[in-house]
């Protein structure tokens, strides 16, 4: 009995903080919980090593809503459903296969087809190579392309300390190269994999052939670094020699598939919205535990945390599992239509979707008031080693939200490592650490808690 008792004391002690709007104490919970009782790695290992990968209209993806649905329903909210929206189906078909074609001399080199793209002719594409650097380098070279494979080689740039920088400068080649390239009358492109680190992995991603008629659609696929190296000297050796390369992939016809969502009801303002987010589905090639599984189980953790403490938010907190972000956005777009149509008013969102490494800050996007008062809440990361509050892009599901007044962030990790995984073969549950990840759970809660307590700052409010 006084067991009983004793235990009943600590629980009560620890919830009664929140009454006290003890900000450190409270912080200094989550964290606890987070480190000693979270349930995220857990669900990540059985996203990544039961269900695996999760493209858009796989049955993986199908296994991951129910998953996710389930085991938000375990966790006790107030409102646990799935919201339908129709998502694109490619798939890779059997393994790319492509070699270096150099006076007879077969070099074989790791290749995977970009998302979307078509497959090559059954007997596969043989042509001479075309390096460029850039899209400007080939309109430049315009006709001279005709009839050969342009390979795009340009490099992420090493210098950039923020990695995401250098991925978006690197980025046109891929999602655009087969559309440009084509208009030249080029029958194939290889884009150099956009990684920092030289080694064997082709990494994936989305790619559009934009308005161009489906005839003119041209077979493209990403190659490694080590092979995009190899490649490129040989070019250099001789600029006659061919390449080769065959592919399956195909576009299928669109699938029904879900958002899931799950809800904590606000007590003093249930009309305000506050979402917590990442996306569910991952590429193919692997089992997407940084891509994004760790942000959609950091997602969950969040309010797995504040349910195992009791915790009563003023504003409605909704975790949304977003369906579709690598090749299409469906999830983020459909989301937002819904939501228009309720006229719902969302005041905060917040987004991981940048891997599960040690958390460093949030990239936030807010008017100067919001800002300013998000960069006061430092002091209290601190302790933490949260050091990085910068204005910014917060997530790509997010991003089509555009309620009057919003302030959006984005979960900030260590980029460091973050490319040598991506879209990538190597993007595997071993590649996540346990208490990374709960950290950054645990940073998000903290977010999500301070401006639930605090609210927003109105525009007339801030004039």
């Amino acid at each position: 009995m006084k067991k009983t008792i004793l235990l009943t004391a600590l629980i009560l002690s620890g919830l009664t903080s929140f009454a006290q709007s003890n900000d450190e104490k409270n912080i200094k919970l989550f964290y606890k919980k987070a480190l000693t009782d979270s349930k995220c790695y857990t669900w990540l290992e059985y996203l990544s090593n039961d269900i695996g990968s999760r493209l858009s209209g796989s049955d993986n993806a199908a296994k991951a809503v129910q998953y996710c649905k389930a085991q938000l329903e375990n966790l006790g909210l107030d409102k646990v459903y799935l919201q339908e929206v129709t998502v694109p189906h490619w798939v890779r078909g059997e393994k790319e296969t492509a070699y270096i074609l150099d006076n007879k001399t077969k070099t074989v080199v790791p290749i995977c087809a970009l998302g979307g793209s078509v497959a090559t002719p059954k007997t596969g594409v043989t042509a001479e190579v075309v390096e460029v650097k850039s899209i400007k380098e080939l309109n430049d070279l315009g006709e001279k392309v005709k009839g050969k494979i342009v390979f795009y080689n340009r490099p992420m740039d090493p210098e950039n300390i923020e990695t995401f920088i250098s991925y978006g400068g690197a980025g046109d080649q891929r999602r655009v190269g087969a559309q440009e390239a084509a208009k030249f009358g080029a029958v194939g492109t290889i884009v150099r994999s956009l990684n920092l680190r030289l080694d064997d992995f082709p990494h994936t991603g989305a790619q559009s052939y934009g308005d161009l008629p489906k005839e003119k659609y041209i077979p493209t696929a990403a190659i490694s670094t080590n092979g995009a190296e190899l490649l490129s000297e040989s070019l250099k050796n001789n600029p006659t020699l061919k390449f080769y390369f065959k592919q399956s992939c195909e576009t299928l016809p669109d699938v029904l598939s879900y958002n899931v969502i799950g809800e904590l009801t606000g007590k003093e303002h249930p009309e305000n919205i506050m979402v917590v987010g990442g996306h569910l589905d991952s590429w193919d090639l692997a089992d997407g535990s940084h891509d994004d599984g760790a942000g959609v189980v950091q997602s969950m953790e969040v309010v797995h945390i504040l349910k195992n403490l009791n915790y009563k938010p003023k504003n409605t907190i909704r975790v949304v599992l977003f369906m579709n972000e690598e090749n299409g956005g469906k999830g983020g777009a459909k989301y937002e239509e819904v939501s228009k149509q309720k006229n719902e008013n969302h005041i905060f969102a917040l987004e991981s979707d940048s891997g599960g490494f040690t958390p460093r800050g949030f990239s936030i996007e807010a008017d100067d008031a919001n800002f300013k008062k998000i960069q006061g809440f430092k002091d209290l990361f601190e302790p933490y080693l949260i050091h990085s509050f910068t204005l910014g892009h917060s997530g790509s599901d997010i991003e089509h939200l555009t309620s009057k007044t919003i302030v959006k962030a984005g979960l900030k990790p260590d980029s460091q490592r973050y490319f040598d995984y991506h879209h990538a073969a190597n993007d595997k549950f071993d590649a996540v650490n346990k208490r990374e990840l709960e950290l950054g759970a645990a940073t998000m809660t903290t977010l999500l808690y301070l401006v639930d307590q605090t609210g927003i700052i109105l525009p007339s409010a801030s004039n």
